[in-house]
């Protein structure tokens, strides 16, 4: 509620010198506070014809604006014309010219000579008024309606008579404008005129003319402007000189004024001027028209009867145009003589213009969390008829959240009315409906199309609560396993899911290094190849996250199971394949159907069918004598052993290969090579096996540890031979008789052979307690363990062959033959870690030890 009184008035002037005249400005700050947004006035005066991009001012500055408000706020000045003379740059604020104006154009004679324009900030909603003057420069000379002028005036006309010449015309206006006439010469006339003034110049003879001496006169009249430099225009004057007229037509009134409705139609009459002569005769008889000083474009909407002199409508009137015109009427008689009258045509405006509406500033989409009474567009109303009929009011359309209000004159604002929600309705389209008050009423309509951006109020939400999926094991790490989907009800950014693989552990390894999740889609990649022996399940957690600002998110677990595939040949446990010696079986000649030969226990470290063992003979040196139970791999005679003479008795040496099969698709095998013995007694097992014992492996690779085992047995070798020899002589002291014998006695030890009746793929527990020689300098004595219990074996199969040996060398002549006997033994059991080469050499020292050194 601020008068123009409490109004601020600076004024800035700065001189700058453009196309050699002085450009001055003049700036005014008016700062009006509106109920509901800033309003400011600002004024600027520039010369007209300035060039296309000159500065008029500097806005920001001088409404005391920053730049990034400027941008931010998406500044934008307009005046409403219909074309725009003046523009504003809002990267650095300068109000600019942007078509050149001509202030003749665009005001003609009204002054002062101004553009009316409005700026406009959003985010908040700013509204200036912004009045750039346009000051007149001398760019127009004077300039005459005709270029020559011709007069017929009696030599009897007295002096004092005046003949009307019109006028020049200067569109310039102040001190561009039109000044004063010349004429030249002036021995018979003189001018009159009003300096300043609107009447026509006019001639006034001085001193009486005379036919007969100077029947032609020709004057030069010549029209300056106060520009600087002055600027001019001449009309030549030709006077013929004739006789005897000496009264000029005199208008009964010097103004005349009509009014016309603006929708008049053509040939409406105006009004009617009358002038009378006081001359008799042809000398009275007058003639009406329409003087040259009058400018074509308004002559030529009025006519003038010549002889009657009325006044009617030639086009088409409008008021929002102009409400006023002048008319210069002139009579003149048949002498030269006339006079002139001004005529007022007044136009009365009528309700023919329907509401323009100019969206000054629209947001094209609104946030939903935006707050009740929001300004969302600005609208600028322009009816230009007068009075009722420019009046204007706005309405709306209804059930929509918006209102219309009018903060100030022509103004109106479209806001909210309460709450926006997104998620019910995104998009609304806005009727604006302007009505004037005329009779009857016009009114026209705008639409405004509002979006609604959305605020990120809703987090994701998976499809269901938790996922399982499975995978099959050996599968190729980067394999997709598995796909969650969530879903998020707002739009854009902050619908845009990503899902996050949450930190976790498996078996105390980060999930990271199982599995992965794409952050677009939500598939879940392997990133190594899973072994369901390993790990048969485990879980991860995945978090789907918008992305608002900030996100929102929601959590799933998902359950990963690892499928079993058959990617494990079984193995079998026993009997044991070894590439340094070869196990072999012992079978009596003596052996029932159905003994039980040895075991094959096999496991499979699979699942499922995939684990489900099958055995089966491959191959046999006799397949007649032996079977495999296919579920417990059990092998056992299914006839008796052949042993009636030479020709029909089995081989000794027997060679088993049992396949083990697993259930799995394909299936998975492995092979176990059996030997079997079919004896009673050690020397047959001997000749038949003496080829397994004595496989010897060479590798280059133990050159040095042979030799420094060498050196070490060595060593050992003849410390044990003085040990002994000088036990020797001790015994032989003693007693000096000693039986010979091939074979030390060795005690015997039994096989502890258990079958507990297990089943399945557990391995069967044989327990081998084992220690035999022979008497060929190429055996070597080997212990073996098996099933976590200590085994001597020469072979597994030598045990038996040996104690039948044994039992059939059973002499023992001497005492101490058989003490010595036993120290030798110890010899052999001590070491059972000794390389079989050292052991041969223990062996040859009981031999000598025992006078059987030809033997060796």
């Amino acid at each position: 509620n601020f008068t123009l009184s409490d109004y601020m008035l600076i004024i800035c002037s700065s001189c700058v010198t453009m196309a050699g005249f002085t450009l001055r400005h003049t700036v005014l700050f008016f700062v009006v506070f509106c109920s509901h947004f800033v309003c400011g006035q600002i004024s600027y005066s520039i010369p007209e014809e300035m060039a296309k991009g000159s500065i008029i001012g500097n806005i920001a500055q001088d409404l005391g604006l920053d730049l990034k408000r400027l941008k931010l706020g998406k500044a934008r000045a307009f005046s409403g014309d219909v074309k725009e003379y003046i523009e504003l740059n809002r990267e650095n604020g300068l109000l600019l010219i942007k078509e050149n104006i001509d202030r003749e154009s665009l005001c003609g004679k009204i002054t002062p000579c101004a553009q009316h324009l409005q700026m406009i900030l959003e985010n908040p909603m700013e509204l200036y008024s912004i009045t750039v003057e346009i000051t007149d420069v001398n760019d127009n000379a004077p300039t005459f309606q005709k270029n020559e002028i011709r007069f017929e005036i009696s030599e009897s006309a007295a002096p004092g008579a005046r003949f009307v010449l019109g006028r020049a015309v200067d569109p310039d206006v102040g001190i561009n404008g039109l000044r004063s006439y010349l004429l030249n010469p002036t021995d018979n006339f003189v001018l009159n005129y009003e300096a300043g003034g609107d009447r026509n110049v006019e001639i006034v003879l001085q001193k009486t003319l005379d036919r007969e001496k100077q029947a032609r006169i020709n004057l030069l009249l010549t029209a300056s402007d106060g520009g600087e430099p002055p600027l001019s225009g001449t009309m030549q004057i030709y006077i013929t000189v004739l006789d005897v007229n000496d009264n000029a037509p005199i208008f009964t009134h010097g103004v005349y004024k009509a009014t016309v409705t603006e929708n008049a139609p053509k040939g409406s009459k105006l009004t009617t001027v009358s002038a009378f002569d006081a001359d008799e005769g042809s000398n009275s008889y007058v003639t009406y028209f329409i003087s040259d000083a009058v400018g074509s474009s308004v002559a030529n909407k009025f006519t003038v009867h010549e002889e009657s002199g009325e006044v009617t409508l030639n086009g088409q009137l409008d008021y929002e145009k102009s409400n006023q015109y002048e008319l210069d009427i002139q009579a003149k008689d048949q002498g030269g003589l006339s006079d002139t009258c001004k005529v007022i045509i007044n136009v009365l405006d009528i309700n023919d213009n329907k509401p323009t509406i100019n969206i000054l500033s629209m947001s094209s989409s609104i946030s939903e969390e935006s707050k009740p009474s929001a300004v969302i567009a600005m609208i600028k109303v322009i009816d230009p008829d007068s009075g009722a009929n420019g009046h204007v009011h706005c309405t709306i359309n209804d059930n929509i959240p918006f209102v219309i209000a009018s903060p100030s004159n022509n103004f109106f604002s479209v806001r909210t009315k309460y709450e926006l929600d997104r998620e019910r309705n995104s998009e609304y389209n806005i009727t604006v409906t302007c009505s004037d008050e005329g009779v009857p009423s016009l009114s026209s309509s705008a639409s405004l199309r509002l979006q609604i951006s959305d605020v990120n109020d809703n987090a994701p939400v998976f499809e269901r609560n938790n996922y399982e999926a499975y995978v099959v094991e050996n599968n190729t790490p980067g394999l997709s396993i598995f796909t969650v989907k969530a879903s998020d009800v707002d739009s854009n950014q902050n619908a845009r899911v990503s899902y996050i693989l949450e930190d976790s552990t498996v078996n105390g390894v980060p999930v990271s290094s199982y599995v992965t999740v794409i952050a677009d889609s939500g598939v879940i990649n392997a990133v190594r190849s899973f072994d369901y022996e390993q790990l048969k399940d485990f879980h991860v957690h995945v978090k789907a996250q918008d992305g608002g600002s900030p996100p929102l998110s929601s959590n799933v677990t998902v359950k990963i199971t690892i499928q079993d595939q058959n990617d494990n040949a079984p193995q079998v446990l026993y009997p044991v394949q070894t590439g340094g010696s070869l196990m072999a079986e012992i079978v009596p000649r003596s052996a029932d159907v159905g003994y039980l030969v040895t075991k094959v226990v096999a496991v499979d470290v699979d699942s499922g069918q995939n684990a489900w063992l099958s055995y089966k003979l491959q191959k046999a040196t006799d397949r007649a004598l032996f079977e495999v139970g296919p579920q417990n791999g059990e092998i056992r005679t299914v006839r008796q052993v052949t042993d009636k003479d030479v020709t029909d008795k089995d081989a000794v040496k027997q060679k088993l290969t049992v396949v083990v099969e697993d259930n799995g698709q394909p299936s998975r095998s492995a092979v176990v090579n059996i030997n079997v013995a079919v004896a009673d007694s050690f020397p047959e097992v001997l000749s038949e096996f003496i080829d397994f014992t004595h496989e010897k492996q060479y590798n280059d690779n133990l050159t040095f540890y042979l030799v420094l085992a060498l050196a070490a047995v060595s060593f050992l070798f003849i410390t044990c031979l003085v040990v002994i020899i000088s036990v020797k002589i001790y015994r032989w002291r003693q007693s000096r008789i000693f039986y010979q014998s091939n074979l030390p006695v060795i005690p015997y030890y039994p096989p502890g052979y258990t079958d507990t009746g297990v089943t399945g793929t557990l391995p069967h527990m044989y327990h081998y307690d084992v220690c035999m020689t022979t008497d060929s300098r190429t055996s070597d004595c080997k212990y073996s363990t098996l099933g976590g219990q200590k085994v001597l074996a020469m072979d597994q199969s030598f045990s038996e062959t040996m104690h039948h040996a044994l039992k059939e060398k059973n002499l023992l002549e001497d005492q101490s033959s058989a003490e010595m006997v036993r120290t030798c033994y110890s010899f052999f059991v001590i070491g059972p870690s000794i390389a079989g080469c050292t052991r041969v050499l223990f062996w040859c020292v009981c031999v000598c030890a025992t006078d059987r050194v030809r033997d060796v």
